[in-house]
């Protein structure tokens, strides 16, 4: 693995039964890249984050994270690697200041500077007012603010971010899309799936689209035009035609067009 490859995956194959939910994809994150993987509801990105974090284990392929195996060494990966899932997965029954204080002694932080940053991220997302608050109190956006710093918390080398901005505000997404830019500034990568198509052209520097648990298309935004033949299309575009959704969303909004005109 080269030393540029914070993520390496070469010919991964996840099964549910019948279900091939990652069918023989393979890509690598660079080292201070955001990387984006984007697909269709229920095309294996979800499932193949988790595989990376060695929470499932893989049927067939080799997975490189941070130079080590996911699945034999998930821990040490724990250690270097921020999580933010689609849904918050975090103790509720805890306060954001509970929480961060756990997070520090899991991670072996030093108390007081994991508490006066915890407390600068707050500030910066808006939300020192709910330090003290019940977690379960929250608005789903809060929480997602809550579980971002967490992930953040501990200076990763890797962020791994699924659907990260689901609930913020837009003063919000812009604050972590900064947070974003100063990790990877300092060395740091990111992995992020998302389906907001104007985040992930603005945001990734490369970018994987998966469907039906295959890589459809892989490169930065003009090698992904190249790919579809859609010379100077936004990513939306690029992504209905990879994805084989283009001619349905046409028909579609050809039906809708003569539904309005017979009704008006």
């Amino acid at each position: 693995m080269s030393d540029a490859e914070m993520i390496k995956v070469d010919g991964l194959k996840k099964f549910f039964g019948n279900v091939k939910a990652v069918n023989d994809i393979s890509f690598s994150v660079k080292n201070g890249e955001v990387f984006g993987l984007l697909g269709p509801n229920g095309a294996g990105k979800t499932t193949t984050i988790k595989l990376l974090l060695g929470l499932l284990e893989p049927d067939e392929g080799e997975m490189k994270v941070l130079g080590l195996d996911s699945f034999k060494n998930e821990i040490e990966i724990k250690k270097r690697v921020g999580y933010v899932s689609e849904e918050p997965l975090i103790f509720k029954s805890l306060t954001p200041r509970n929480l961060f204080n756990f997070v520090a002694s899991i991670r072996n932080l030093d108390e007081i500077k994991a508490s006066e940053r915890a407390r600068e991220y707050l500030e910066s997302l808006e939300a020192l007012d709910y330090y003290d608050s019940l977690i379960a109190t929250l608005s789903h956006g809060n929480k997602q603010k809550m579980q971002i710093i967490s992930a953040i918390l501990h200076d990763p080398d890797l962020l791994i971010m699924d659907e990260p901005l689901s609930g913020l505000d837009a003063k919000s997404v812009r604050v972590v899309k900064e947070i974003l830019d100063l990790h990877t500034r300092n060395g740091g990568s990111v992995l992020f799936s998302t389906h907001i198509m104007e985040v992930a052209q603005e945001l990734c520097d490369r970018i994987g689209i998966i469907n039906k648990g295959k890589i459809v298309g892989i490169g930065t935004i003009d090698e992904l035009r190249n790919q579809a033949d859609k010379i100077g299309a936004n990513l939306e575009e690029v992504f209905l035609r990879l994805t084989e959704q283009d001619t349905s969303v046409n028909d579609i909004i050809k039906k809708l067009q003569a539904t309005y005109r017979r009704y008006k």
